[in-house]
């Protein structure tokens, strides 16, 4: 341009990469203090049957069935943390194979049983049909289908009850209104809302407890990685705060 100068300017937007490296970080933080608190108390346990407790037999077994515990909530934890990880390379893969919802809700409650028997819970399976034929991956269904009914029985008082319901509709609205709330005062949020498909049928699966309830104010966190209602309202925490999150990827990678 002879004399004249000019300049050009190039803008990047970096804002789903700065968001994505700041989940990442937060989800491998939350991780690691997850880890550590099951760890350091079995260092605890581990130094006090070492020491003050060596010759307490009875001081040694109710230690031993604490170290059981804290073992125990670190394997389910990997467990969890894994099936993740696994849940999330498949993310943008559709699956293809074919599964019955009916089946896997049955199983599902059934692997119940013994937990929900122990504290006199009833759970109860409604399918409409024989069977629910849908597009999904079985064993990442059975998950969603274990999570919801665990967690049912889980905040279910004694002698509650769970229901477990699976049915159909033609469209996706009238599977909404059915698997909805069914209370005048319930509140209710989508952990996720896929785009409606043109002359498809949906199927839905609903659990149902006679439990407490999640408070309004919690809800936006649902879904959330180690997110536990109980741990906000500082009561004795319980599961690994990642059925939801696992809950919520697999019902995006289906759709």
């Amino acid at each position: 341009w002879g004399q004249a100068m000019a300049a050009l300017m190039v803008f990047h937007d970096q804002t789903t990469v700065i968001t994505t490296e700041r989940m990442r970080a937060d989800f491998l933080a939350n991780a690691s203090h997850e880890l550590k608190t099951p760890l350091s108390a079995l260092s605890l346990l581990v130094e006090t049957l070492t020491g003050p407790a060596r010759g307490d037999i009875e001081a040694q077994d109710r230690f031993f069935d604490m170290m059981r515990v804290q073992a125990e909530r670190m394997r389910r934890l990997i467990d969890d943390l894994l099936s993740l990880s696994r849940i999330e390379l498949d993310a943008r893969v559709p699956p293809t194979e074919r599964a019955d919802l009916c089946d896997i809700a049955r199983e599902a409650a059934d692997a119940a049983l013994p937990l929900a028997g122990s504290r006199a819970i009833s759970v109860r399976v409604d399918a409409a049909d024989p069977a629910c034929l849908v597009i999904g991956d079985r064993f990442q269904l059975a998950q969603i289908a274990q999570n919801l009914i665990d967690n049912a029985v889980k905040y279910t008082p004694d002698q509650g009850q769970v229901r477990v319901e699976v049915g159909w509709a033609e469209d996706r609205d009238a599977v909404i209104e059915r698997a909805s709330r069914r209370w005048p005062d319930a509140a209710r949020m989508s952990l996720l809302t896929p785009p409606p498909a043109r002359r498809r049928g949906y199927v839905y699966l609903r659990v149902e407890d006679s439990g407490p309830g999640i408070a309004r104010r919690h809800l936006p966190r649902l879904g959330e990685r180690f997110f536990r209602v109980e741990r906000d309202e500082g009561a004795p925490k319980s599961g690994t705060g990642l059925g939801l999150a696992i809950v919520k990827h697999i019902a995006n990678r289906h759709r």
